[in-house]
């Protein structure tokens, strides 16, 4: 190989994470990442220059104040259509509990399908909010196939936002399909289960900051996690849980030093495999230690969608299932910058088993599933071939530092085996 094309992948590998990665230091401006490769596209005034989501593509687009924009959707009768849409306001904007976005699906008749709104909450504090549009093929009014249009609306209550009017809200959409099931007759919603709050998870915290997008959440596994948090910071983490199995979570927040209230400061929220709204819980605080907890869930099941309370229609499917800790701007002025310690237990019970067998193929393919690189990645609190090429190393018995040797000593006898030939070649005098 080309001493050249060498290079490069030494690069790389220099700036592999080794083992569990830190938490970024915090700089003063709290920051979303969105998805790699994720495409910009303008959102239109009108459905007429709409332009086109691709099913399994995340694209970036940004909403003005009080601005309404469409996008379009080219669907099948058979799919049944989700589209979450995170808002992500500058840092340190002024916000009022009931700012946020409104998102809708409609027809090409301008029939809405459904609507979901995302607001800030008591916490007053701007952090990325979520809400999910979708068409579910068979029901309601958008049953056929065709031209769909998504409504994002950003809802701005009067005074608040006026530290910049004009500065948009980024946008992150991630569309997503889902077929029907092969066969019909996927059971009923459970009629009851077993809803008494559990009792709180024992055992050491383990290390594990969170991620700052849900592209980049950090996977999380049953246990007791630790990480700490400024004021404004929202970490994202992702739980995968299997067809029949359950999730319940809470987020404890440590002493702090100052007296005061501040209501909503610390905001514990789980979004299903299509990044939909489960629940959440917020947490008023004194300075004593105080936990949040999730109330509890049924099992992860298909027929969970025909159910009528919201927080059950929504664990339909198996997948990750996203924790989303954000902790106030608010605290800053009553009990300091922080960091903050949080503890997060996390517990997945119940009994995991086979899913339905779907008509055709989801978009993006794996959306739907627990696979064995997510419980492979559960442990090492890392995800990717990055990491795998890491653990590989790990697991061999070599250290970065050998590898990256043996690598030098490598171009160092090609070099001079390369240099003797030339001399060798060259005619004498």
């Amino acid at each position: 190989m080309p001493r050249r094309a060498l290079v490069p992948g030494l690069c790389a590998l220099l700036a592999l994470p080794v083992g569990t990665a830190a938490a970024a230091p915090y700089t003063g401006t709290p920051s979303y990442a969105f998805a790699p490769g994720a495409r910009t596209v303008a959102g239109a005034a009108g459905t007429a220059t709409a332009e086109r989501l691709d099913p399994g593509r995340t694209y970036r687009s940004s909403l003005a104040r009080n601005g309404s924009l469409y996008y379009r959707l080219d669907l099948t009768a058979a799919d049944t259509a989700y589209v979450p849409v995170t808002a992500v306001p500058p840092p340190h904007s002024t916000v009022s509990a009931t700012d946020g976005i409104r998102v809708s699906v409609r027809d090409a008749r301008g029939t809405p399908c459904s609507f979901a709104s995302a607001r800030f909450g008591a916490g007053l504090s701007a952090r990325p909010v979520t809400a999910l549009g979708q068409r579910e093929a068979g029901k309601g009014l958008c049953r056929g196939g065709g031209t769909y249009y998504v409504l994002v609306q950003r809802l701005d209550a009067e005074g608040s936002g006026t530290a910049a009017p004009a500065r948009r809200w980024a946008l992150e959409i991630a569309p997503v399909t889902e077929p029907r099931p092969a066969r019909a007759g996927t059971g009923s919603p459970p009629p009851a289960w077993d809803s008494a709050t559990p009792e709180p998870l024992a055992g050491a915290a383990r290390d594990r900051p969170g991620g700052t997008g849900f592209a980049a959440a950090r996977p999380l596994g049953q246990g007791v996690w630790r990480t700490a948090l400024v004021p404004g910071e929202t970490r994202f983490y992702k739980v995968p849980v299997d067809w029949g199995r359950d999730l319940n979570a809470s987020a404890e927040l440590s002493d702090a030093q100052g007296h005061g209230y501040v209501g909503g400061a610390l905001n514990l929220s789980l979004y299903n495999p299509v990044r939909g709204y489960v629940e959440d819980v917020a947490l008023g605080y004194t300075g004593t230690r105080k936990s949040a907890v999730l109330a509890p869930l049924p099992p992860v099941e298909y027929a969970n969608r025909d159910a009528a309370p919201a927080a059950v229609n929504s664990v339909r499917f198996a997948g990750d299932y996203y924790l989303v800790l954000h902790l106030s701007e608010q605290l800053t002025g009553t009990f300091g910058q922080g960091p903050f310690g949080v503890t997060l237990r996390v517990r997945v019970a119940g009994r995991a088993h086979a899913g339905p067998e779907y008509a055709g193929r989801p978009v993006p393919g794996d959306v739907f599933r627990v696979t064995e690189q997510d419980r492979a990645a559960v442990l090492t609190g890392t995800a990717g071939g990055t990491d795998r090429v890491m653990r590989l190393v790990a697991v061999g018995g070599i250290g970065l530092g050998t590898v990256l040797l043996a690598v030098l000593a490598g171009w160092t006898v090609a070099a001079r085996r390369a240099q003797r030939r030339v001399s060798a070649q060259k005619p004498t005098a």
